[in-house]
């Protein structure tokens, strides 16, 4: 006999998100009270950009979509209006690239060897990376990792 699911909390739904989330703020508080010239001070700084960009994928490949990335879930069905549909299909992307967009904006009036300015600095190496990994497992895969099957999987489709 089936026993009954229990009930997920919020917490358990959304623990990846929200610990991710948690490791951010930690390092901005650290790295706010630290001396950014220091070894320590300086990874403060860096793991920002790093754990930012983990947080975002998290949460983000959760909702939007890149049509035919193995590094996006694919969207299901169809919307009626062709403009909605392409919008969706590449949704992941243009995040990224709005997004991106919004942090050169803000790196390009911030002094770069500023403290906050080297941050900022990272997250546009970061957001870069993302968007480069979402868009090559679009047409490239590597033997043996998920992007390998799923493109075997579409091959055989």
């Amino acid at each position: 006999m089936k026993q009954g699911r229990t009930a997920k909390t919020f917490f358990q739904k959304h623990s990846l998100s929200l610990v991710a989330l948690a490791v951010v703020v930690i390092l901005i508080t650290a790295y706010s009270a630290s001396n950014p010239g220091t070894h320590l001070g300086s990874f403060f700084g860096n793991a920002i950009a790093d754990w930012s960009g983990v947080l975002v994928t998290v949460v983000i490949t959760k909702h939007l979509y890149e049509k035919g990335s193995a590094e996006s879930k694919q969207p299901k069905g169809k919307l009626q209006s062709a403009a909605f549909e392409l919008l969706r299909e590449h949704s992941l992307t243009l995040f990224l690239v709005v997004t991106g967009i919004g942090w050169v904006v803000a790196f390009r009036a911030m002094d770069p060897n500023s403290r906050w300015g080297q941050v900022v600095g990272n997250i546009v190496s970061e957001w870069t990376q993302i968007l480069g990994l979402v868009l090559m497992t679009k047409r490239l895969m590597e033997v043996g990792s998920k992007e390998g099957r799923a493109g075997r999987e579409q091959a055989s489709r």
